[in-house]
């Protein structure tokens, strides 16, 4: 029998009422002092985090590619949440898989925010990274059960918003990065803040009848297609992470910005800008992935402004022409996907704003975990699990 599911209350620009209000939050203006370099986030790489197999002996489970996501049928995160050496297992293996799927959930929004910080901190994320606050929060969000006032950290993913903010009638976003190269809407979460996201969990609580997919595509596979050389040239390299098309919309529609902190100290600011690596590790696989990518990517620091260009669309496009190093993923009712945003990017299908009248709205809560960090002894995904080095002559 399909689990009883309390529907979350959405609030839409009620910036005026009881909505989340930062008019009376202390300002930060202009970048993060941190934006280059901070030390409140930096993590200690050990080594590769081993699951105990609890989770994986207790709960089937369906791979969806030989790359990336998983599916368990079972599960009901609710009850997850009671055993942390189940949750620890389930970060693992998140960080290992990219991305992973569960059907028909009965979790609420407060459980959803328990689950993306604990899935965060079992797996040594520091003590002072905690739940993202959108810079957008005031503009309408997830009321808190029992009241009318808005959970800064639970974001609303709507259509109905998106097409309010940034987004026509093209499925284009208006307002945001131009480049010279185009990501056609993939991205990671958040990488415009000093410390962005390790876990992020999305539950899809209204569904149009078709369209609205999501895709998630392997940031390890993207390292993994690139020749041994240029990767250890690339590991030389920063990049600037910016996103000044959030602050444009609000001040269209007169709401607040909210300049922080979001999510960690390191993360202030009204001008949304961090310096990371080209090439990070992930601390809970030890594997190596391409981090300069989507919508927040605005340059490669250290060659000129020609050769980020070049660079940069190289990398685009081992993302846009490499159609097995992904998964897509079609919804159903109050179904939830949890990923990590350090080795995977995601996009959402633009139909729905472009075809159908119908709309797509769900909950989603972010973990911040570490500042991005490269490490000497990151390896290849796919040449640690071939047990060879890959052939690319």
């Amino acid at each position: 029998m399909a689990p009883s599911v309390a529907e979350p209350k959405f609030a839409y620009f009620d910036s005026q009422k009881k909505a989340f209000n930062s008019k009376n939050a202390q300002k930060y203006t202009g970048p993060s002092p941190y934006a280059e370099k901070g030390d409140k986030a930096v993590v200690e790489f050990k080594g590769p985090q081993k699951p105990s197999g609890a989770l994986d002996a207790k709960h089937s489970f369906n791979e969806l590619t030989p790359v990336i996501g998983r599916e368990y049928p079972d599960v009901q995160l609710s009850e997850l949440l009671k055993d942390d050496e189940l949750l620890r297992d389930l970060a693992i293996t998140i960080s290992h898989r990219g991305v992973v799927f569960f059907r028909n959930q009965d979790i609420t929004p407060e459980q959803q925010k328990v689950l993306a910080d604990k899935l965060g901190k079992l797996t040594g994320k520091p003590e002072s990274s905690g739940l993202h606050i959108h810079p957008t929060a005031p503009a309408g969000g997830v009321l808190k059960e029992g009241t009318d006032e808005i959970d800064p950290e639970v974001s609303l993913i709507s259509s109905r918003l998106q097409k309010k903010l940034y987004i026509n009638n093209t499925g284009r976003r208006y307002g945001f990065n131009d480049k010279p190269f185009d990501n056609h809407g993939w991205h990671s979460d958040i990488t415009f803040e000093p410390v962005p996201s390790d876990y992020a969990i999305l539950k899809i609580v209204e569904t149009p009848s078709t369209g609205g997919d999501t895709l998630w595509h392997s940031g390890y596979a993207v390292y993994d297609e690139i020749s041994p050389s240029l990767r250890e040239y690339l590991k030389t390299l920063t990049g600037t992470y910016a996103q000044p098309g959030f602050k444009k919309a609000l001040d269209n529609q007169d709401v607040d910005f909210y300049s922080g902190p979001r999510g960690s100290p390191e993360n202030v600011g009204d001008e949304l800008t961090a310096v990371h690596p080209i090439i990070r590790t992930n601390p809970v696989t030890g594997w190596n992935s391409v981090f300069a990518l989507g919508e927040h990517f605005t340059r490669i620091n250290e060659v000129t402004q020609e050769e980020s260009n070049i660079l940069s669309k190289y990398i685009a496009q081992l993302v846009l022409r490499n159609h097995e190093n992904r998964v897509r993923y079609k919804w159903g009712k109050n179904d939830v996907a949890i990923w990590d945003n350090r080795s995977v990017f995601h996009n959402a299908t633009k139909d729905i704003f472009k075809y159908s009248t119908e709309e797509r709205s769900g909950v989603r809560t972010v973990g911040i975990g570490e500042r991005p960090f490269l490490h000497k002894d990151g390896k290849s995904r796919a040449e640690e699990l071939n047990g060879q080095p890959l052939a690319y002559n």
